[in-house]
């Protein structure tokens, strides 16, 4: 069993063997806050913090018959003791959360987090009826804003959903657009619907143009990186000059919203067409925009 599910289980232990969904996410964000490394990423949703990466897990535990789940709570389902299979460190910390935080409400355990971590209140929909004025003012002050028109790419290798989420966030992006040719991918969150759907509840467009992507069959055996190269001279002869259509159509989603990003897999946009799709943007006449890869 991957050890982050182990914490998850063993907060539900710990706190009586069933907690409410929200206080379980605040609590395993309260939890990560003091681990050295943390296990799980987060990002300001619409209650505050959030990990989807939990949600997911949770979800698979359920499948095991581990937990189960009504419409507000997750309960811990086995007897096993999973606080024994913890790093002592991380033990520790979750008995130490238990005497920070037994007696906390949802509502309580949502407001310590926003006072501690205004950020991860920005998108919540209800911190003007959990904070004051000036603590709405505080978290208000987090809120990324540019009206900067700029074009990004960005790739996920190597990165959380969560991590990628809150690069956006952070850079106001208002719009994404996958550009791969098959938008399936075995990295939790970055599946079509997955990633749109995320995207979605964070306020950032979503947008699929397989047509500018790369045949998968086309992108097996790179072994390097002349093979690299000589794929990219490829796709910059046959697929770009004749989807200039859909490179106008993210001008144009620029030109309406500002923050554009365009995204592939790979970490560095060097080892990936969407750089190639980029500099194609920039040759076209209505562009006079700043380009970033991520």
């Amino acid at each position: 069993m991957y050890y982050r599910r182990k914490i998850l289980l063993s907060l539900l232990q710990t706190f009586g063997n069933q907690l409410e969904k929200l206080q379980l996410q605040k609590l395993l964000f309260l939890f990560s806050k003091m681990q050295k490394e943390a296990n799980f990423d987060f990002v300001p949703y619409k209650y505050g913090c959030f990990s989807f990466q939990a949600n997911a897990d949770l979800s698979t535990l359920s499948k095991y018959g581990l937990v189960s789940a009504t419409e507000q709570h997750w309960k811990k389902d086995t007897p096993e003791n999973f606080l024994l299979s913890l790093r002592k460190q991380d033990a520790d910390t979750i008995k130490a959360l238990k005497h920070l935080y037994e007696h906390k409400s949802s509502d309580e355990l949502i407001a310590i987090t926003y006072r501690k971590f205004p950020y991860y209140a920005i998108k919540s929909k209800i911190a003007d009826k959990i904070l004051n004025e000036t603590e709405c003012s505080v978290v208000k002050s987090h809120i990324p804003v540019s009206d900067k028109k700029c074009l990004f790419t960005i790739g996920y290798e190597g990165v959380s959903l969560e991590e990628y989420l809150n690069k956006l966030i952070k850079l106001d992006v208002k719009v994404l657009c996958d550009v791969r040719k098959n938008s399936f991918s075995m990295k939790y969150g970055f599946s079509k619907s997955q990633l749109k759907g995320a995207c979605e509840g964070l306020g950032i467009l979503f947008y699929h143009f397989p047509e500018v992507g790369i045949d998968s069959e086309n992108r097996q055996n790179l072994q390097t990186r002349a093979d690299r190269d000589a794929l990219f001279q490829q796709y910059r002869a046959e697929v770009l000059p004749r989807t200039k259509n859909t490179q106008q159509t993210i001008i144009d989603l620029l030109h309406e919203h500002d923050r554009v990003a365009i995204t592939c897999f790979e970490a560095h946009s060097c080892d990936c067409h969407r750089s190639h799709l980029a500099n194609a943007i920039m040759q076209l006449p209505a562009f006079n925009y700043e380009v970033k890869h991520l």
